[in-house]
C-alpha cells in the first residue's frame, strides 16, 4: 500500500518523523525495516535513535547500487506521471490532489500481483464513483424483480470487467 505524503525538502528530521508517525504508523504500525536513499534526514542522529528505540532496521541504498530502492523509484515515477496528468501543466496546489492520486494508485491492478494494493491489504477493492452510478431505468422499468436483478448483475459484471481490463492495461 503506497502512502503519498506531501512535504518540503526543507523539513528537518524531526518533522519527517512526525509525518511518518501521523500518516503511516497510525495506519500500519511500526515497520520492521525502512529502505531509504542516503538523505540527511534519515542519516541524522535523531532518526537513527528514534528507529533504534522502536526496533526498526534502517537500510540505505548506495549511489553505486540505486536498485536497492528501485521499487520506491518506480512508484515516484508513477506518482509524477499521475500528477502531471491530473494537473495538466498547472503547478498550483498539487498537494491537494495527493489523496485522490494515492487512492487511484492503490486501486490500480499491479502486474506483479494481479491485484490492487487495496485487495492485498484489505481483501477487497473500495467503491469508486462509477460503482455508485445509477443503472439505466428505461430498458427494464417494467421487468419483474428477478429479471431486474439479473440484468443489474450483468451490467455490473460487464462494468467491473471493463475496469479491470483498463486497470491492467494501465498497470503495464
Amino acid at each position: 500500500m503506497a502512502r503519498f505524503i506531501p512535504c518540503k525538502k526543507t523539513n528537518d528530521a524531526s518533522h519527517v518523523a512526525d509525518l511518518f508517525v501521523k500518516e503511516v504508523v497510525k495506519l500500519h504500525g511500526i515497520p520492521r525495516t525502512i529502505v531509504s536513499d542516503r538523505d540527511a534526514k534519515f542519516l541524522s542522529h535523531f532518526w537513527r535513535i528514534l528507529w533504534g528505540k522502536l526496533g526498526t532496521k534502517l537500510l540505505f541504498s548506495t549511489s553505486y547500487h540505486p536498485q536497492t530502492d528501485g521499487q520506491t523509484e518506480v512508484v515516484n515515477r508513477i506518482l509524477g506521471n499521475m500528477l502531471s496528468v491530473v494537473l495538466k501543466g498547472k503547478l498550483t496546489s498539487w498537494e491537494n490532489y495527493i489523496p485522490i492520486v494515492e487512492f487511484s494508485y492503490n486501486r490500480t491492478f499491479h502486474s506483479s500481483t494481479g491485484k490492487t494494493a487495496f485487495e492485498v491489504v484489505y481483501g477487497f477493492n473500495p467503491l469508486t464513483p462509477i460503482d455508485l452510478l445509477p443503472l439505466p431505468t428505461n430498458d427494464f422499468a417494467n421487468l419483474d424483480g428477478k429479471k431486474k436483478a439479473d440484468m443489474m448483475k450483468k451490467i455490473h459484471e460487464q462494468t467491473r470487467l471493463a475496469f479491470e481490463k483498463k486497470d491492467k492495461e494501465v498497470a503495464l
